[in-house]
């Protein structure tokens, strides 16, 4: 079975789980950044999930060191070309990019720094190297947060024209659930603007369950949706794709075996289902790895290609980028 021609297109790929040994050193070296080590294989140790990570929680521990090379201009752009090169070396032609802007302004950039410096880094990549690409901009979970994650949302409608596609929420779901966001949200569907949520990662149905409630457009993970049937029921009727990035899923604990993924079930149900990396470097994985599993796993074709073009068409981008990528896979 030809899996690979399907990872074509990765809509949940965070870019400070995803940065290379290489380019978090090159950074570092020239920034005068102290790392643990300067070693590409020992700092792999550093950057990836430990086998016995038994928590979302525990896992975005691992993000703490490769924001600290994201904190310029400089770093941002050359770290976001190394991955779109990378993505693209592997057959990715199309990738949203998701980061949060108020975790790089540490060293005096500001939110709308960040955004430029990304966008600008989005387009060189696809004049170099040909693959497509667009900015999803994070908000945080967290108490007291709503000022920055305003400043975010306005400048996803400033910029939503110039290669900013959505607004997504990240951080630790548990522990600060969806309905802490209500405002947050009710401002980016006010201004139109795409709305991806992560839910049913650390926490069950009912984050899902609100995040539909609130708005979302796409769902980031969603794998605890099955617990629910009246979830499932609202996800196949309005159509809403499901984020699912699985060895993310394994990592985190939310699944505790391949076998606990939900996938089959959500195909029999008709609930829209795309196939994601999440964080390459942290979960040690790619779009491709994916397929691959899921071919091993004992996938059907059809059954990758359904998951291709579910991709393909929750994808926040042009019909006319949507058909080019369709090309690929049909």
């Amino acid at each position: 079975m030809n899996y690979e021609k399907y990872a074509i297109a990765d809509i949940h790929l965070h870019l400070d789980g995803s940065l290379s040994p290489k380019a978090v050193i090159d950074v570092a070296k020239k920034e005068n950044i102290e790392l643990p080590t300067y070693d590409e294989k020992e700092l792999v140790s550093c950057l990836q999930a430990p086998d016995n990570c038994e928590s979302l929680n525990e896992l975005l521990k691992r993000f703490d060191l490769p924001n600290l090379v994201l904190q310029s201009k400089y770093g941002l752009k050359y770290c976001t070309l190394d991955l779109l090169k990378r993505i693209s070396d592997d057959g990715v032609k199309y990738a949203e990019i998701r980061m949060a802007p108020q975790l790089s302004t540490a060293k005096g950039l500001s939110q709308e720094e960040v955004v430029q410096t990304m966008i600008e880094a989005l387009k060189e990549g696809e004049e170099k190297y040909g693959i497509k690409s667009n900015l999803i901009v994070c908000m945080m979970r967290g108490k007291d947060n709503f000022e920055k994650n305003k400043e975010t949302i306005e400048l996803a409608k400033k910029y939503r024209d110039q290669k900013v596609c959505a607004v997504d929420i990240a951080g630790a779901e548990a522990l600060f659930p969806n309905d802490m966001f209500i405002m947050e949200f009710a401002l980016v569907k006010k201004y139109g603007l795409n709305l991806t949520i992560h839910a049913g990662e650390a926490s069950g149905a009912n984050s899902v369950k609100t995040a539909l409630s609130y708005g979302a457009d796409r769902i980031g993970h969603g794998v605890h949706a099955i617990q629910d049937k009246s979830v499932c029921k609202e996800l196949k009727k309005t159509a809403i794709c499901l984020e699912i990035c699985p060895k993310s899923n394994l990592d985190t604990k939310a699944i505790r075996s391949y076998d606990d993924l939900p996938i089959k079930d959500y195909l029999k149900m008709g609930i829209k289902v795309s196939i994601n990396s999440d964080d390459m470097t942290v979960c040690n994985t790619s779009v491709k790895k994916e397929y691959e599993t899921l071919s091993k796993l004992g996938f059907k074709e059809n059954e990758l290609r359904e998951f291709a073009l579910n991709t393909i068409n929750a994808a926040f981008c042009d019909q006319a980028t949507k058909d080019y990528l369709k090309q690929f896979i049909l």
